[in-house]
Protein backbone atom coordinates (compact mmCIF):
# COMPACT_ATOMS: atom_id res chain seq x y z
CA UNK A 1 0.00 0.00 0.00
CA UNK A 2 1.13 3.61 -0.48
CA UNK A 3 2.94 5.27 1.92
CA UNK A 4 1.18 9.09 2.13
CA UNK A 5 3.57 11.75 1.94
CA UNK A 6 2.22 15.27 0.93
CA UNK A 7 4.78 17.87 -0.14
CA UNK A 8 4.60 21.44 0.57
CA UNK A 9 4.19 23.42 -2.48
CA UNK A 10 7.86 23.60 -2.69
CA UNK A 11 8.06 20.17 -2.29
CA UNK A 12 9.97 17.60 -4.80
CA UNK A 13 8.75 17.96 -8.35
CA UNK A 14 7.93 13.87 -9.20
CA UNK A 15 6.06 12.93 -12.16
CA UNK A 16 2.43 12.20 -11.86
CA UNK A 17 0.77 8.84 -11.95
CA UNK A 18 -2.08 9.61 -14.08
CA UNK A 19 -4.71 6.14 -14.63
CA UNK A 20 -8.02 8.13 -15.97
CA UNK A 21 -9.10 11.50 -17.75
CA UNK A 22 -5.53 13.15 -17.34
CA UNK A 23 -3.94 10.14 -19.54
CA UNK A 24 -2.86 10.87 -23.23
CA UNK A 25 -5.83 10.58 -25.48
CA UNK A 26 -8.14 11.13 -22.67
CA UNK A 27 -10.64 14.66 -22.32
CA UNK A 28 -8.49 16.40 -19.63
CA UNK A 29 -5.06 15.26 -20.79
CA UNK A 30 -5.83 17.91 -23.86
CA UNK A 31 -6.52 21.09 -22.06
CA UNK A 32 -4.63 20.38 -19.15
CA UNK A 33 -0.70 18.53 -20.24
CA UNK A 34 -0.51 18.44 -23.88
CA UNK A 35 2.62 20.60 -24.74
CA UNK A 36 4.00 20.90 -20.84
CA UNK A 37 5.17 17.26 -20.66
CA UNK A 38 8.67 16.04 -21.19
CA UNK A 39 7.77 12.40 -20.94
CA UNK A 40 4.93 10.34 -20.54
CA UNK A 41 5.63 6.16 -20.04
CA UNK A 42 3.15 3.40 -19.48
CA UNK A 43 3.47 2.49 -15.71
CA UNK A 44 1.51 0.76 -13.04
CA UNK A 45 1.36 0.94 -9.30
CA UNK A 46 0.41 -2.04 -7.01
CA UNK A 47 -2.21 -2.44 -3.99
CA UNK A 48 -4.32 0.39 -5.25
CA UNK A 49 -8.53 -0.92 -6.62
CA UNK A 50 -9.57 1.08 -9.55
CA UNK A 51 -13.56 2.04 -9.08
CA UNK A 52 -15.99 3.65 -11.53
CA UNK A 53 -17.01 7.39 -10.75
CA UNK A 54 -19.26 9.85 -12.61
CA UNK A 55 -17.13 10.09 -15.70
CA UNK A 56 -13.30 9.00 -14.00
CA UNK A 57 -11.96 6.57 -11.91
CA UNK A 58 -11.22 6.43 -8.09
CA UNK A 59 -8.00 4.43 -7.22
CA UNK A 60 -8.53 3.48 -3.69
CA UNK A 61 -5.30 1.70 -1.60
CA UNK A 62 -6.17 -0.64 1.35
CA UNK A 63 -8.45 -3.16 -1.10
CA UNK A 64 -6.23 -5.68 -2.25
CA UNK A 65 -2.63 -5.74 -2.20
CA UNK A 66 -2.57 -7.77 -5.69
CA UNK A 67 -4.42 -5.35 -7.10
CA UNK A 68 -2.68 -2.88 -9.76
CA UNK A 69 -3.59 -0.13 -11.32
CA UNK A 70 -2.86 0.74 -15.16
CA UNK A 71 -1.70 4.41 -16.37
CA UNK A 72 0.98 6.71 -17.65
CA UNK A 73 3.63 8.25 -15.55
CA UNK A 74 3.89 11.69 -16.80
CA UNK A 75 6.66 14.27 -16.12
CA UNK A 76 5.89 17.78 -16.65
CA UNK A 77 8.43 20.41 -18.32
CA UNK A 78 10.29 21.88 -15.77
CA UNK A 79 8.81 25.52 -17.18
CA UNK A 80 5.41 24.33 -16.56
CA UNK A 81 5.52 22.32 -13.21
CA UNK A 82 4.28 24.72 -11.14
CA UNK A 83 1.13 25.25 -13.50
CA UNK A 84 0.88 21.75 -13.94
CA UNK A 85 0.91 20.76 -10.58
CA UNK A 86 -1.91 23.42 -10.33
CA UNK A 87 -4.25 22.96 -12.75
CA UNK A 88 -3.96 18.80 -11.70
CA UNK A 89 -4.53 19.76 -7.51
CA UNK A 90 -7.58 22.05 -8.61
CA UNK A 91 -9.22 19.35 -11.17
CA UNK A 92 -8.70 16.57 -8.48
CA UNK A 93 -10.58 18.80 -5.87
CA UNK A 94 -6.88 18.34 -3.94
CA UNK A 95 -6.02 21.35 -1.42
CA UNK A 96 -2.74 20.67 1.03
CA UNK A 97 -4.66 20.08 4.37
CA UNK A 98 -8.05 20.41 3.53
CA UNK A 99 -10.77 18.51 5.07
CA UNK A 100 -13.27 18.06 2.08
CA UNK A 101 -11.08 16.95 -0.77
CA UNK A 102 -12.21 14.44 -2.69
CA UNK A 103 -8.84 13.24 -3.52
CA UNK A 104 -5.32 13.48 -1.66
CA UNK A 105 -2.29 13.79 -2.95
CA UNK A 106 0.74 11.39 -2.48
CA UNK A 107 4.18 10.31 -3.42
CA UNK A 108 4.39 6.73 -4.17
CA UNK A 109 6.69 4.25 -6.18
CA UNK A 110 5.22 3.00 -9.58
CA UNK A 111 6.57 0.01 -11.86
CA UNK A 112 7.58 1.44 -15.33
CA UNK A 113 6.68 -0.92 -18.44
CA UNK A 114 9.87 -0.55 -19.41
CA UNK A 115 11.47 -1.93 -15.76
CA UNK A 116 12.75 -0.15 -13.04
CA UNK A 117 10.42 2.39 -11.06
CA UNK A 118 10.11 5.93 -10.32
CA UNK A 119 8.65 7.71 -7.20
CA UNK A 120 5.69 9.83 -8.38
CA UNK A 121 2.68 12.04 -7.46
CA UNK A 122 -0.84 10.13 -7.38
CA UNK A 123 -3.97 11.03 -6.26
CA UNK A 124 -6.52 8.65 -4.51
CA UNK A 125 -9.85 8.75 -3.22
CA UNK A 126 -9.71 10.59 -0.14
CA UNK A 127 -11.41 9.50 2.82
CA UNK A 128 -14.60 8.93 3.73
CA UNK A 129 -14.93 8.45 -0.08
CA UNK A 130 -12.84 5.62 -0.11
CA UNK A 131 -14.87 4.30 2.70
CA UNK A 132 -17.89 4.22 0.49
CA UNK A 133 -16.68 2.78 -2.16
CA UNK A 134 -14.60 -0.16 -0.62
CA UNK A 135 -18.63 -1.00 0.34
CA UNK A 136 -20.32 0.10 -2.43
CA UNK A 137 -18.06 1.27 -5.43
CA UNK A 138 -18.33 -0.33 -8.65
CA UNK A 139 -14.73 -1.91 -9.11
CA UNK A 140 -12.80 -2.07 -12.35
CA UNK A 141 -10.99 -5.76 -11.81
CA UNK A 142 -8.37 -5.26 -14.81
CA UNK A 143 -7.23 -1.67 -13.03
CA UNK A 144 -7.44 -0.07 -16.20
CA UNK A 145 -9.99 2.54 -16.70
CA UNK A 146 -9.56 3.51 -20.51
CA UNK A 147 -9.48 -0.07 -21.75
CA UNK A 148 -12.24 -1.42 -19.37
CA UNK A 149 -14.69 1.96 -18.67
CA UNK A 150 -18.47 1.33 -18.38
CA UNK A 151 -18.47 4.73 -20.51
CA UNK A 152 -18.37 3.50 -24.46
CA UNK A 153 -17.22 6.63 -24.75
CA UNK A 154 -13.62 6.77 -22.87
CA UNK A 155 -13.20 3.32 -24.41
CA UNK A 156 -13.87 4.97 -28.21
CA UNK A 157 -11.07 7.74 -27.35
Amino acid sequence: MPHPHTAPEDGPRLPFFLYGTLRPGQRHYEWALRGRTASEEPASLAGLMLYEGPGYPYAVAGVDPARTVRGELVLPQRAHYAEVLAVLDRLEDYSPGGADNVYTRIATEVTLDTGGAARAWVYLAADPLAGRLRTTGTPIPSGDWVRDSADPAVRSR
